[in-house]
């Protein structure tokens, strides 16, 4: 199958998602994973934009969480960058790159070289970035970042539409409720990964089959593991 025709399955499903009752953070993790299949990656990741700041929302694999997370703490790298200036930024190797100190190394340890932030917005809205990330030095072509701004652009149309006419307090307490949602759902992975002797990435897989084989959001079930002791 060829690239393109798998972009417009991809595509397709994701709209289909989207236009069906959906979580921010489902969403989301939809966004990483389908881009993360589409362009063969590493990883991807995003963030989004709370009050001027950039805080990590999700990333696949967990282990690329670490990048994510130095660019809250630190509010520098590509993906910051991407999200205060509305362009796509593209490193094709960071052992070549001044930018950022620190997070070079971060990339080092979870075994990143290349990087590309891509802004989410819609309308003149910025409301977070994407980041992809490659394994080596990889030369960023412009046919990827394009279906890299498409699938975005439709994950942002939906984060936007889900908030209530568009207003600038919704909408930032819509992304604040994906974040929070986001801590909770960790704290139930790392509970069930250690209940079960697993992987974060079998935890989480656990906790999605839950929600969607009884119709719930994760939530929704991760808020049942942390605080009523609901073992999956």
């Amino acid at each position: 199958m060829d690239h393109e025709q798998r972009f417009i399955e991809l595509a397709a499903d994701f709209t289909e998602k989207l236009v069906t009752p959906y979580d921010v953070n489902e969403a989301l993790l939809d966004l990483a994973e389908k881009l993360t299949e589409l362009l063969n990656l590493a990883g991807s990741g995003v963030t989004l934009g709370v009050d001027g700041q950039v805080r990590a929302a999700t990333a696949v694999p967990p282990p690329l969480t670490a990048l994510e997370q130095f660019q809250e703490d630190h509010q520098m790298g590509p993906c910051v960058t991407a999200y205060r200036t509305g362009e796509v930024v593209t490193i094709s190797d960071l052992d070549a790159e001044v930018s950022w100190p620190g997070y070079h190394d971060v990339a080092a340890q979870v075994g990143v070289r290349a990087v590309a932030g891509i802004p989410m917005k819609l309308a003149g809205t910025t409301v977070g970035a994407l980041n992809m990330y490659h394994a080596e030095p990889h030369s960023w072509v412009e046919s990827d970042l394009l279906a890299a701004r498409v699938m975005s652009n439709m994950a942002t149309a939906y984060l936007i539409h889900s908030s209530t006419l568009n207003q600038k307090t919704e909408l930032s307490a819509q992304l604040q409720h994906a974040l929070d949602s986001r801590v909770l759902i960790e704290q139930a992975k790392g509970v069930l990964a250690q209940t079960h002797a697993i992987s974060m990435s079998g935890a989480y897989e656990l906790l999605r089959g839950h929600a969607r084989s009884h119709g719930l959001k994760v939530r929704a079930v991760a808020y049942e593991v942390v605080e009523n002791g609901l073992r999956l």
